[in-house]
């Protein structure tokens, strides 16, 4: 009987981990025949769990949606990382998630165990989070969820976006992946009118369901997809772009330029190469100089022209003081 119990919340593990299942990779999974799968399913029903069934070759098992929550099933370093996740969750760029995340880590700590009730204390008791100002750009959970289920499920998406300028197109996606940085998130997807990968700034989508058909995933645009968007909204968006030879060891520089912002390329134990990108050339001058620390401008040499322009602007300023 306690083994029949054991790969009974192991199913349930399985099933919550992964939206579809076929039988035999659940027996694989579990070390039992397609029979004894279907015999715990028809267990986990009876408890009240809703796992779907479809029939045939494309078939296979599903958790469905019911009144209550199945239990999570975490082991140690797992639960301690969703505390560790609920606990920064707000300084991650999702509106109203903040107190959200409070009340989910309190009920949490409920259920944990001595010892780890003890490790997520101290975390929460010795960590202080450094939240941004007012103008930090939010997403919506909702939206994100809705994202991530498509990108998930491999089903079309239909959503209005609005521009930097403000201009708002309709948009036919097949989603690929969500990428967060500490300040915003991007939906990476191959955009259907254009037959190309473009990157969406998530809090400006709004999405149009229903959604679908679902379609087969295609490989991604790149194999580092944080490095591809890194490159896409520090470069790729603005008509003014640069390489600098910052002269600072690449782990130094990456303290001071974040993946907004451009990216980073090592040289050498002192040095590394920035690639980056602004409205204009006098923009760039403003953003160099603001990283605080010396430089070369490899390219263009029309970035050198504005800065030694600036220079004699402000000294011919510093002489009148």
């Amino acid at each position: 009987m306690l083994e029949t119990s054991a790969r009974l919340l192991r199913l349930l593990s399985l099933l919550q981990a992964h939206r579809d299942w076929t039988g035999s990779d659940l027996a694989e999974r579990l070390g039992v025949t397609p029979r004894t799968v279907r015999r715990d399913v028809d267990r986990l029903r009876e408890l009240g769990y809703p796992v779907n069934a479809s029939p045939g070759t494309g078939g296979g098992y599903q958790l469905g949606a019911g009144a209550e929550l199945p239990p999570l099933l975490l082991d140690d370093d797992e639960a301690v990382a969703v505390a560790v996740g609920l606990r920064t969750a707000a300084g991650n760029g999702v509106e109203g998630i903040g107190e959200a995340s409070v009340r989910a880590l309190a009920k949490l700590e409920q259920v944990l165990p001595g010892r780890l009730r003890r490790r997520v204390s101290a975390l929460n008791e010795f960590t202080v989070p450094m939240l941004r100002g007012p103008g930090r750009a939010t997403v919506d959970p909702s939206v994100l969820t809705e994202l991530a289920s498509a990108c998930r499920d491999a089903e079309r998406l239909r959503f209005d976006y609005r521009d930097h300028a403000g201009s708002v197109s309709r948009r036919a996606v097949e989603p690929h992946r969500l990428v967060c940085t500490e300040r915003r998130w991007y939906l990476v997807a191959w955009d259907l009118d254009r037959g190309d990968w473009r990157t969406f700034r998530a809090d400006r989508i709004e999405p149009r369901p229903p959604h679908g058909p679902r379609f087969s995933p295609r490989p991604g645009p790149a194999e580092d997809l944080a490095a591809y968007v890194s490159r896409g909204v520090s470069q790729g968006v603005y008509a003014a772009r640069a390489v600098l030879r910052l002269k600072v060891p690449a782990e130094a520089a990456a303290a001071i330029v974040g993946p907004s912002q451009g990216t980073l390329e090592p040289l050498d134990a002192e040095s590394c190469l920035l690639r980056t990108g602004a409205v204009s050339l006098d923009v760039l001058v403003i953003h160099v100089m603001l990283l605080g620390c010396e430089f070369e401008v490899v390219e263009p040499p029309e970035l050198a022209d504005r800065i030694r322009a600036a220079r004699d602007l402000l000294g011919r300023a510093v002489e009148k003081m």
